[in-house]
């Protein structure tokens, strides 16, 4: 019997050992929490990726992970990031780091000595930690339940970019649309807002609606560009953000975070309303825009 079990025990290290060594999809694994959505946490990472030098996103699977190759000299470093929402305010981040070229080196060293792979790695998921909880400080979102969409009749015109970039698509087209409708004695009828058409969040490319609510009559410039409709109120889970418009999106996953919670069905659709002109400038935690995610009509609107 002790002969069997010591077989046994014998057995179960080597398979662990062969499996840490040679199975084990990273070299290293870093852990953190942060009080954010996985979305927010997504997207952190790929705006910070875009300040480093021999750095690409090589891949991204929604808002649950992304893949990272960084270049350090001879060795081409792979950052794997997983999201898991742990509750409704903290995000746990596992961050799995490999060197290829040196992957049996690591795992036989790491967990022994400080290695520079080992320091290097941790400096380097640090380093985002700070970046991320530091953006976090530029941003607020409180969501305030179920509410009503705007309904009016609107200018707009029809435009397609990455989430990233629907601040500038904005910024380029917010005097273009308001002098053509100044210029023609357009009265107006509110602040302008994004309604937003299409979502890839694989992709994270969106194709929305610049919008300028107006008083609807039977005089308005005709122009290529700009074209006309009504929109009509629905109901919609509303969040009330402040910040960088530019990063208005971490709204969107608060909200779509706030559904699944609550088990509302919603249309991916988010619609926003802008109080203030990124062109003006100021203080950016005093901007604010009201994000609405639409509610399919089936959904239960019940919330805890």
């Amino acid at each position: 019997m002790i002969k069997k079990i010591g077989f046994v025990v014998i057995t179960l290290l080597v398979v662990a050992l062969a499996w840490y060594l040679f199975v084990k999809p990273s070299d290293y694994i870093i852990n953190f929490k942060v009080k954010t959505t996985p979305g927010t946490v997504v997207q952190s990472i790929k705006t910070w990726n875009s300040n480093l030098t021999a750095s690409t996103i090589t891949e991204q699977h929604g808002t649950s992970a992304i893949v990272q190759e960084r270049q350090f000299g001879d060795s081409t470093v792979t950052y794997t990031y997983h999201a898991y929402a742990l509750n409704d305010s903290i995000t746990k981040v596992s961050v799995g780091i490999k060197d290829a070229e040196h992957s049996l080196k690591n795992r036989l060293t790491v967990p022994f000595s400080n290695t520079l792979f080992k320091e290097r790695s941790t400096a380097n998921v640090m380093e985002l930690y700070e970046a991320l909880n530091e953006h976090l400080k530029q941003i607020k979102i409180e969501i305030t339940g179920i509410q009503k969409t705007p309904s009016t009749y609107c200018a707009y015109i029809p435009l397609k970019s990455m989430q990233e970039a629907k601040a500038l698509g904005m910024m380029r087209n917010y005097g273009y649309i308001g002098d053509v409708l100044v210029r023609n004695n357009v009265e107006m009828n509110g602040p302008p807002f994004v309604e937003v058409t299409e979502w890839n969040q694989e992709t994270d490319s969106i194709s929305y609606n610049f919008c300028f609510p107006i008083i609807r009559s039977e005089n308005l410039p005709i122009s290529d560009e700009i074209k006309y409709k009504r929109l009509f109120e629905k109901d919609a889970i509303h969040a009330v953000y402040n910040g960088n418009y530019i990063t208005s999106d971490r709204a969107w996953y608060a909200l779509l975070a706030y559904a699944k919670r609550n088990n509302i069905e919603v249309e991916e659709k988010p619609l926003e309303v802008f109080f203030n002109n990124p062109n003006m400038g100021g203080n950016e935690l005093e901007w604010k825009a009201d994000i609405y995610m639409p509610l399919k009509q089936e959904s239960l609107v019940q919330v805890d």
